[in-house]
């Protein structure tokens, strides 16, 4: 293990992510609110970046360290993104548990908060809550990889362990290049967003989503996040904003590489299976929940088809976002939203959860199993896209799932019990929503954890587990799991 190697590229992501704190500083500046929440942690994350990047000149890892920097790093943004709630000593971030529930929260674009009055901390503050979700929407290292030159060395095995989904496209033959690729399409289609709603204010569509307000909410779009200044989220905007932010949640959720080649003149995209499966299954499970809405609020077709596409589309794409409270919802809607949580968007996308590919696979593979039952010799091989997926890939897929829902069981079960220690007793149905919403980066669950609501509810040891559970799900269970392996330190 080349320890000093991976602490001084560590060190190089620890160093970028302090430079990222004159955003907020400057909006502090603006609005004469104090810089200290961002000013201390600034100098601390760039000094101590600086002295572990001095541990080795020339540093040259392998997959082997990639495990270890990709999982350190997200602890470390997640720490580094924290301070400023504690310094600022204001709200319910100023908690040192609730601030790092925040923070990781923020970076793994998940979006669940403990934030009960969102008057009392600072413009600035708010900022960098939405600055932290943007950051982590496209990935800390792979944002590392496009600028920093040293982090290109071994790029390919950082950005196949951040990246979403379980395969990565390699858009150029240099993954430096293929990371900045990314990260433009990223920015471009935030700025456009941007754009269109600033342009909707000036029309007189949407008379509360300012200029700022445009920047803000484009952040936690395009990364999934949802996490907003406003305690309504997007029902305070009008409907005009919401089918914009729909539209921009379902770019957000598909496969970026596909934006590439649309670029190029290339329109793969609509021969892209997975994304024929993405788009279906967000109609789907829209169409659903319609008659339901239209019976329990009188709503119109066109209203509640608004309604049941917003909901559905936050939340297969694990952005969190909410048009109104559906919490209140009949059971029957809100199980249609539970089982949601566990789709996810597409590979290459900063959606989390399972992913759709995933789901395309396993839905291949047993159905296969069922064929070959009958016809045991046969040799039935699984193709996605008219590409056939190599066995070991099939078992990966498989593999992952059922991690993910062991986790799963494994943590709600652990909810559970320590809010009955506690004194704070939690129900089943509360605390499997919690755990889905935390594993899957989603957010808001169904239940006490609704979209208006937000996680103080939970003891202090289960938001440590949260906070754990979040870091899981961004670098997709296995990269980090693997560290609590014998095998590794002795591979």
């Amino acid at each position: 293990m080349r320890l000093k190697a991976t602490f001084a590229l560590l060190g190089e992501i620890v160093a970028l992510l302090g430079l990222t704190l004159i955003a907020p500083m400057l909006v502090a500046i603006h609005n004469g609110t104090p810089i200290k929440p961002f000013l201390i942690p600034l100098i601390l994350s760039t000094g101590l970046g600086l002295a572990m990047r001095s541990l080795d000149r020339n540093p040259e890892i392998g997959m082997k360290e990639a495990f270890l920097l990709v999982s350190l790093a997200w602890l470390f943004v997640a720490i580094i993104g924290a301070l400023p709630y504690m310094i600022s000593g204001r709200s319910s971030l100023a908690n040192p548990i609730n601030a790092l529930f925040e923070s990781m929260s923020g970076f793994t674009t998940t979006g669940a908060t403990v934030l009960d009055n969102f008057n009392e901390p600072s413009q600035a503050i708010l900022f960098w809550r939405q600055l932290t979700q943007w950051l982590g929407g496209m990935g800390i290292v792979v944002l590392a990889i496009a600028i920093l030159p040293r982090l290109s060395i071994g790029g390919a095995e950082l950005m196949s362990l951040e990246a979403p989904g379980p395969q990565l496209q390699k858009l150029t033959p240099h993954i430096r290049q293929t990371a900045r690729i990314f990260w433009g399409i990223y920015v471009g289609l935030t700025l456009l967003e941007t754009g269109i709603l600033t342009l909707l204010h000036y029309l007189g569509l949407a008379p509360r989503m300012t200029p700022y307000m445009a920047l803000v909410h484009s952040f936690t779009t395009m990364s999934t996040g949802g996490f907003s200044p406003l305690a309504l989220s997007i029902e305070a905007f009008s409907p005009a904003v919401q089918w914009v932010v729909i539209v921009f949640m379902i770019l957000a959720g598909a496969n970026f590489a596909l934006f590439w080649y649309l670029l190029r003149g290339d329109f793969r995209i609509a021969r892209n299976e997975e994304f024929r499966w993405y788009v279906a299954i967000l109609l789907v499970l829209s169409l659903i929940l319609v008659p339901m809405l239209m019976r329990q609020y009188g709503f119109s077709f066109p209203t509640a088809f608004r309604q049941a596409l917003f909901q559905v589309a936050s939340i297969v794409t694990t952005t969190g976002y909410a048009t109104m409270n559906f919490a209140l919802w009949s059971l029957p809607a809100q199980f249609v939203l539970f089982f949601a949580m566990f789709i996810g968007g597409s590979s290459g996308s900063t959606a989390g959860s399972i992913k759709v590919v995933r789901w395309v696979v396993a839905i291949k593979a047993v159905f296969r199993e069922l064929f070959q039952s009958f016809h045991g010799r046969s040799v039935k091989p699984i193709k996605l896209g008219g590409r056939i997926v190599d066995e070991r890939s099939v078992r990966g897929v498989l593999a992952f799932i059922v991690l993910y829902f062991v986790v799963f069981l494994v943590s709600s079960v652990l909810v559970v019990l320590n809010g009955t220690t506690t004194g704070k007793p939690i129900p089943l149905a509360d605390a499997m929503s919690a755990v889905a919403a935390t594993l899957g980066n989603i957010g808001p669950g169904v239940g006490s954890i609704g979209p208006m609501a937000n996680y103080l509810i939970f003891p202090t040891g289960t938001k440590i587990l949260m906070f754990f559970l979040m870091w899981l799900g961004r670098l997709e269970i296995v990269t980090a799991l693997v560290l609590f392996t014998r095998s590794y330190w002795k591979w």
